[in-house]
């Protein structure tokens, strides 16, 4: 008797829980992009679902001593948190690389990526427990020389860990009062000559031999300041026109883009296919290559340094020539970065607070 054939999954199977259950490799989140373009499987945040799969995944590998401490920290403060953000649409792809990390820093001897946002905190707090075993500690029986001791000793942990202690002493697991300063603010070191600066901006404009996302990307890195995970997330919802100009609407506020900028936008929206949309039916601006989702802001640094226009001195010195026309308050509201951001730049370029509050009295 011939052995029956494998049933093939039903249509009725076919979801995101069923997609997450499979290896997530390229190949994977190709899939599910094209299911849901095509309108097969509903649109969700895939970074707040990336954030959740991670949590479960890397949970399940922890002894049940760490995980019984990680799982409720990464669920209910973590995720809680993003969930908040998805909800206001700002949860992006930066946000939940740092998340992970959140969580990881409390564990060593496990895999660690020094990843940015929600994992980070997550990685943080692993690699944390992992230190407090090998010294024969528990968060009870911290304290503050003890804490002190780890955090010197992990400079690149010691902010991404203030989450996880915070939640431990809201909780009681840890004694009352131990701190973690964060570490002093590092002020930027890199920086181009005003004549780099300018050819390189020139290249981006004329420059046909680039590709057409690198000379977009790095035209907005040179003339705005943006960060490449805020020009990753931009689609043709950011771009309006109107008889004279061309606008691009930064954390909705519109931006007069050079006619042969405003040029290239035009060209790389008409070179982008539509299966390349976001989940909504809006085109990004420089899509990845997963159908529904940007580029990578990481991979876009590596391509815009092979190609000579390597993204960090440019925004630093697009930011100090942005402070010498606008005051740093103005600065914080047009970028939508953080006051106390400003307020470090605006102190590196010669400015002050005080000089822009005495000036509105």
């Amino acid at each position: 008797m011939a052995a029956p054939k494998p049933r093939r999954p039903s249509l009725g199977a076919l979801n995101h829980e069923s997609l997450d259950s499979l290896p997530q490799r390229a190949a994977t989140a190709y899939v599910r992009g094209l299911l849901v373009t095509a309108g097969i499987l509903p649109p969700r945040d895939e970074n707040l679902a990336l954030l959740t799969n991670w949590v479960a995944r890397t949970v399940a590998d922890l002894p049940a001593r760490y995980a019984h401490l990680i799982r409720p920290f990464a669920e209910w403060h973590i995720i809680r948190d993003a969930r908040r953000r998805s909800a206001r649409g700002r949860y992006t792809y930066a946000a939940h690389k740092g998340d992970c990390s959140n969580v990881l820093a409390a564990i060593a001897r496990y895999t660690y990526a020094a990843h940015k946002g929600d994992c980070s905190n997550v990685l943080a707090a692993i690699d944390f427990l992992n230190w407090l075993d090998s010294q024969h500690l528990s968060l009870r029986r911290l304290q503050q020389p003890q804490l002190d001791t780890w955090a010197t000793d992990r400079p690149t942990l010691r902010s991404r860990s203030i989450p996880f202690l915070r939640w431990s002493i809201a909780r009681r697991l840890c004694p009352p009062g131990l701190v973690i300063e964060h570490p002093a603010s590092q002020l930027p070191g890199h920086f181009q000559a005003d004549d780099d600066a300018r050819n390189e901006l020139l290249r981006c404009f004329n420059d046909t031999t680039l590709p057409l996302d690198v000379r977009v990307a790095a035209a907005f890195v040179r003339l705005y300041a943006l960060p490449l995970t805020r020009i990753v997330e931009l689609t043709e919802d950011h771009i309006s026109r109107d008889q004279k100009h061309t606008y691009l609407a930064v954390n909705q506020h519109p931006f007069v883009l050079p006619p042969k900028l405003a040029r290239l936008i035009d060209d790389q929206l008409r070179h982008s296919t539509p299966q390349h949309s976001t989940t909504a039916g809006r085109r990004y601006l420089l899509p990845g290559q997963s159908p529904g989702r940007p580029r990578n802001p990481l991979g876009l640094a590596d391509t815009l340094r092979r190609h000579g226009l390597p993204a960090r001195a440019a925004r630093n010195t697009a930011m100090m020539d942005a402070l010498v026309d606008l005051p740093p308050m103005i600065i914080a509201d047009l970028l939508g970065i953080h006051p106390k951001t400003a307020e470090r730049w605006a102190t590196l370029a010669g400015e002050n607070w005080s000089d822009y509050v005495s000036s509105l009295t």
